[in-house]
């Protein structure tokens, strides 16, 4: 049993039950029975008759719930204080001795761990296991396009698609193992069930399933997106610009931002964290007494953030191209850049409107946040390093370890196709791919999957769900 409802006060508060029997935990706590699946306007009962509160009783007999156990669910006023009295009168009432049994109504009743409700769904196969995770991730959506796509997966889309796969492989593996028993049919098997054709075709519906849910796995997670460059570049004010708010402060002054300054923006519903970082430049060593320590920290942060960033917008101030002292600080700086993330590094030439004739390099985009020119460009430039595409199929949320098990699935059957490239003889070793293939796509819905894992992930889940 556990408070459903969030912390806080509220104009109503829920306390669920999960368990078998309630029926004489229900007597005590309305004083009758309750309809099922029927909201029941009730007192809740103290020991002594009195009522703590009036609310709506709703009473869902398995397997008729979302547990699959019978529930029992009180809908109070959502005041903390009444939610904690009705938690202890239902510790209490389940504690007390029947007097039609002569034992204790439910003895086993305790508070529930977090995602316990859904864990029992899972368990009593209500839900699977990629469902389960839409639930928290429904929950914890931060843009309207993660929120659809969580729904989608709720609803089973994701587990349909996986499923479809699941049941192609596991008819190839039926072919193989059949085979396996007949080695005088092995040398022929390849061509005779088409082993290779209904292996591609798998590989190929993989790859869409894989590309989607990549695309899930983005709108959950969001994009670290990291500003970089000397100070008064324009890093704050691009920050303040993506945000269309003012976040940071701007100033003349070099070395104003000394830490990390973070926000998170939207671009076609996919999340971003924007973080702004202090500017990169060469401020002494320890024990000059003209460095700004403060200022160092901050430059070292800054560092870490562009190790650990999925994408570095390198800024560059088009009003200062040609002056040697800035032209070298920016040579050193994207040496180090390069060496560290090659890969994830879009350059942005900033103020574009005061640059005059001056033409920006080749590479990169020139914009102005002051203005907002090249903003649309920058936008759709970081979607495009984050391998967002629209999907006309529907996207729907998926996580790391989705995307994970869906590469290994990829890596296996690529080398049940090289076994068979090489018309191997031994099926033995195609079968092995094949089933292993097998494993990892059981692994996102749950039909194999290990203890450690399934607490793992419903422990990051919320009491009461």
């Amino acid at each position: 049993m556990a408070v459903a409802t969030a912390p806080g006060r509220g104009a109503v508060g829920i306390v669920r039950v999960s368990g078998a029997r309630l029926d004489a935990l229900i007597l005590a706590l309305c004083g009758r029975a309750v309809a099922p699946r029927r909201a029941t306007y009730t007192p809740f009962l103290a020991a002594d008759g009195q009522a703590i509160d009036q609310g709506l009783a709703i009473h869902f007999p398995a397997p008729q719930s979302y547990t699959g156990e019978d529930v029992l669910e009180l809908q109070a006023h959502g005041g903390p204080v009444v939610l904690q009295l009705l938690l202890a009168r239902c510790l209490e009432a389940a504690a007390e001795v029947d007097a039609a049994t002569g034992m204790a109504r439910l003895p086993r009743l305790r508070l529930a761990e977090p995602g316990e409700f859904t864990e029992r769904a899972f368990l009593n196969d209500k839900i699977d296991l990629a469902q389960a995770e839409a639930v928290a991730d429904l929950i914890e959506a931060s843009t309207e396009a993660a929120a659809r796509s969580a729904s989608r997966s709720l609803a089973g889309a994701f587990s349909t698609e996986i499923d479809l796969l699941r049941q192609r492989v596991v008819n190839l593996r039926l072919l193989v193992e059949a085979t396996l028993d007949f080695p005088e049919e092995e040398i022929d098997f390849l061509q005779q069930a088409d082993a290779r054709g209904q292996l591609a075709k798998i590989t190929q519906s993989l790859s869409d399933v894989l590309d989607r849910a990549r695309q899930g796995a983005l709108l959950r997670e969001g994009l670290q997106v990291v500003l970089a460059g000397q100070p008064n570049v324009g890093k704050s004010s691009l920050l303040n610009a993506l945000a269309g708010a003012e976040l940071a402060i701007v100033t003349p002054i070099p070395g104003t931002t000394r830490d990390k300054v973070s926000e998170t923006i939207q671009i076609e519903g996919v999340p971003l964290h924007v973080i702004d970082t202090a500017g990169l430049r060469d401020i002494g060593v320890a024990g000059d007494d003209a460095a700004d320590t403060v200022e160092r920290i901050g430059i070292a942060r800054s560092w870490d953030a562009i190790a650990q960033a999925d994408a570095v917008l390198f800024l560059h101030d088009l009003t200062r191209r040609g002056e040697l002292a800035y032209e070298q600080a920016e040579q050193a700086i994207a040496e180090r850049l390069h060496a560290e993330s090659l890969t994830r590094l879009i350059h942005v030439h900033n103020k574009a409107d005061a640059a005059g004739a001056t033409p920006p390099p080749a590479e990169g985009l020139a914009i102005s946040a002051k203005t907002g020119q090249g903003l649309d460009a920058l936008r759709h430039a970081l979607l495009q390093r984050a391998g967002w595409h629209d999907s006309p199929d529907g996207v729907y949320l998926a996580r790391k370890r989705h995307v994970q098990a869906l590469q290994r699935c990829r890596e296996h059957l690529a080398a049940a196709h090289s076994h068979a490239d090489r018309d191997d003889t031994a099926l033995d070793l195609f079968a092995e791919e094949l089933r292993l293939a097998h494993d990892a796509l059981a692994t996102i819905t749950g039909a194999f999957t290990s203890d450690d894992l399934l607490g793992e992930i419903f422990g990051r889940f919320c009491i009461g769900k």
